[in-house]
């Protein structure tokens, strides 16, 4: 009896402790709040996939006037070089036509010409009097990531391609927090789209990822697109910032371009554009190499 009493009054003692006790263990710290933005719009799987098709097909060509910047390197590196911002322009004309001109600082003279037309490029690189010729999808081995651009460099990232009749497509909801203004401590909880593309592999059930675009439900417009290749590897990232409207086009003004297996982030920014105006081949003519140049012909 005298043993029952003893731990009845031990178990009110612990009882009586706890409220004292959870106030001593527990602390409370302050976090940067989220806020939802102003509206949440709703779609499905196939209005999405009909307006990301109607957007790509409404674009046949694209001439814009950019403003750049490059960094190469990471943490596989340990570390970043960042080059000097350049301007430069940028035509496209579907199917395959593409011609970009990045201009030297201050001096406004050439510093790279790419040109292809969707098979081969050449790619001339007049300050260090160098040249390089080859298939699209060669691949860049330079210890120099800049003169491993490609055409599907700007290509991939430009103008989003919806899902081809081929390709599967999938629709999963999440959420995204980012900070619109760097300056402000004013944080947006976004609901967003995820919309996978995904090829089917021979004699398997197996699906490969071919792009992953990030659709933010504010605007239901893209924020992010991720490519992969062959492998699954994803290979460039691309995010879409500050649209805005070009004539009559809304049109991302701010795209950052990342291609994590080179080391190689290209921020552009677009100041003029004009999209479906009329593009002659000679636009799209291989640029001339000197006979003093070195040339590399890749496969």
């Amino acid at each position: 009896m005298e043993k029952t009493l003893k731990h009845r009054a031990k178990a009110f003692l612990l009882l009586c402790l706890l409220p004292a006790l959870g106030g001593c263990l527990r602390s409370t710290r302050s976090v940067i709040q989220t806020h939802p933005p102003a509206q949440v719009l709703s779609s499905s799987l196939e209005d999405i996939v009909k307006a990301t098709t109607q957007r790509y097909d409404h674009i046949q060509t694209l001439k814009a006037s950019v403003e750049m910047s490059a960094s190469t390197g990471g943490g596989k590196e340990g570390k970043v070089v960042d080059y000097a911002s350049f301007t430069g322009y940028i035509l496209m004309r579907k199917p395959g036509d593409f011609h970009f001109v990045g201009l030297a600082p201050a001096i406004r003279t050439r510093m790279v010409d790419m040109v292809t037309d969707g098979k081969t490029f050449t790619l001339v690189i007049p300050p260090i009097s160098q040249a390089t010729t080859g298939s699209n999808d060669a691949p860049g081995k330079e210890t120099n990531k800049l003169k491993n651009l490609r055409p599907q460099f700007f290509t991939d990232s430009l103008l989003i391609r919806s899902a081809q009749p081929d390709e599967m497509v999938s629709l999963v909801s999440d959420d995204r927090i980012y900070q619109p203004d760097p300056t402000r401590k004013y944080v947006v909880d976004e609901p967003e789209y995820d919309l996978g593309i995904y090829r089917t592999v021979p004699n398997s059930t197996e699906l490969k990822t071919q792009r992953v675009i990030h659709i933010g439900r504010s605007t239901l417009m893209p924020y992010q697109q991720d490519v992969y290749d062959e492998k699954g590897q994803l290979v460039t990232v691309v995010n879409y910032d500050d649209y805005k409207l070009f004539g009559e086009e809304t049109f991302a003004s701010k795209i950052t371009i990342r291609r994590p297996i080179d080391g190689l982030t290209l921020r552009v920014t677009i100041t003029q554009l004009a999209l479906n105006a009329k593009l002659d081949d000679e636009q799209f003519e291989v640029p001339r190499i000197p006979a003093t140049y070195k040339v590399e012909k890749l496969p």
